[in-house]
């Protein structure tokens, strides 16, 4: 569906493997590219306004490095809830008191996408709405144990244990929970000219 695609080289600036198995779900062929970007933003930006600025942060980062025929894919996924963020935690410590945070709470997940070629340049958000059942601190010391989500924004993986056992029920696209929001990845990418 995505055919005229191959006339471009793309580009996945990404370590996550969660992202790149859902990129190769859309059937198509990409490359991985990747470059060390920190993640910090300016204070005063909320929610969505945060993934467009890292995820074109993180295509800045390449500037003047791809050719006529190259298209970058970057994106930032974040959990936001009673008005902050929630990165990836830094240790076990942290990733309890997120787990607890989020315990019988609803929460949103942002994921920003940026698509970069030398000509063109356009971005999108993903929004879901997550609702967590009660946790308790044994089955946080359980998943914690077990799956060690220590890459992950808001230290969980939907599509893991603390998915089956933890969610309620989501509103939105299931897979911007795990780092890339398809059905609007797959639409902007199917606007992009034939070159």
């Amino acid at each position: 569906m995505l055919s005229h695609l191959q006339s471009y080289n793309i580009f996945l600036a990404s370590k996550s493997p969660r992202r790149q198995a859902l990129l190769k779900g859309l059937d198509i062929e990409f490359a991985i590219r990747t470059k060390e970007t920190d993640e910090e933003f300016p204070e005063h930006l909320k929610a969505d306004e945060i993934v467009l600025y890292l995820s074109k942060k993180k295509a800045d980062a390449f500037s003047g490095e791809l050719q006529e025929k190259d298209i970058l894919i970057t994106a930032d996924t974040i959990v936001w809830i009673n008005n902050r963020v929630l990165n990836k935690p830094e240790n076990r410590t942290e990733a309890i008191e997120m787990l607890k945070l989020l315990s019988g709470k609803k929460h949103t997940v942002y994921t920003g996408v940026c698509i970069t070629a030398s000509s063109f340049q356009t971005q999108f958000v993903g929004s879901t709405q997550v609702w967590f059942k009660e946790l308790t601190l044994a089955e946080i010391d359980y998943y914690l144990d077990h799956y060690k989500p220590y890459d992950k924004a808001g230290s969980y993986g939907v599509q893991e244990w603390i998915g089956y056992i933890g969610i309620d029920r989501i509103e939105g696209c299931f897979y911007n929970v795990m780092g890339l929001p398809l059905n609007l990845l797959y639409a902007h990418l199917r606007e992009i000219p034939l070159h």
